[in-house]
């Protein structure tokens, strides 16, 4: 299951790469600073397409066109380009996420940097990976790793909030960071980078993919509130090592 999956996504890593007058064809949408551009759309378009043929009975749950269908026994949450702000400045850190479920469950998931070719991915059960090294997240607490903040930028009034709680974990953590990839940030967690990763709002499509990864390499991921990640609609996330993610809520 899953080296086909991997197979689809590096293929379509190659839209991303070989992108050109990426600027040209921007769109906003909803929300300041939200942006799509017609590459974002042609990755969602070859994802649906060679999934469904791998999958012909799935559902898709996709960024662009906001699809939502949920329903079946499979079904794909994608995000085509994760940081397409990062994409349109050629700020070389973005990436394709792919996560699967099987009734309501995350079973696997993909999240690719073509940039650097870096491959995360996990299937449940049997651990996580980036490019075929197994990860472990070490359980560092907050004092001795890096922390990473997103800003919900199509949400400015979050900004208060925000950045007060990033001040806090500022004066614990060894220093911030701010990437603009909500998956690459959560797997960074899973790949020792990062002790922890919060955002007050994002969607299914942006962390579906890479909690399954967070999760199998033993870090741990929820809302701020402590409750398990819906699937169907918007939260705010806190992905940590198991340690940070106790030191998190300490600090609230």
């Amino acid at each position: 299951m899953i080296d086909e999956i991997i197979k689809v996504v590096k293929e379509a890593g190659l839209i991303m790469l070989q992108a050109q007058n990426i600027q040209g064809g921007v769109v906003s949408k909803e929300g300041r600073a939200n942006f799509v551009t017609q590459y974002d759309v042609e990755v969602q378009h070859f994802l649906f397409d060679r999934l469904g043929k791998l999958y012909p009975t799935a559902t898709f749950v996709g960024e662009e066109e906001e699809t939502r269908n949920t329903s079946g026994e499979y079904c794909f949450i994608i995000d085509p380009i994760d940081g397409t702000t990062n994409f349109i400045m050629d700020y070389h850190h973005s990436a394709i996420s792919v996560g699967l479920m099987y009734h309501g469950q995350m079973v696997a998931g993909v999240v690719y940097n073509p940039y650097l070719n870096e491959l995360f991915h996990a299937e449940r059960g049997t651990g996580a990976y980036l490019n075929g090294k197994q990860l472990k997240a070490n359980d560092l607490p907050l004092a001795e790793g890096l922390v990473s903040i997103g800003t919900c930028p199509y949400y400015r009034d979050k900004a208060d909030v925000t950045f007060a709680l990033s001040r806090k974990l500022y004066d614990q953590a060894l220093d911030i960071r701010r990437s603009g990839s909500a998956a690459l940030d959560i797997c960074y967690v899973a790949a020792n980078r990062f002790v922890l990763y919060f955002e007050l709002l994002l969607s299914p499509w942006d962390y579906a993919a890479a909690s399954l990864i967070l999760n199998e390499a033993g870090g741990r991921i929820s809302t701020m509130e402590g409750k398990e990640l819906p699937y169907t609609s918007g939260c705010s996330t806190i992905a940590a090592t198991p340690t940070a993610f106790e030191e998190f809520f300490k600090l609230k």
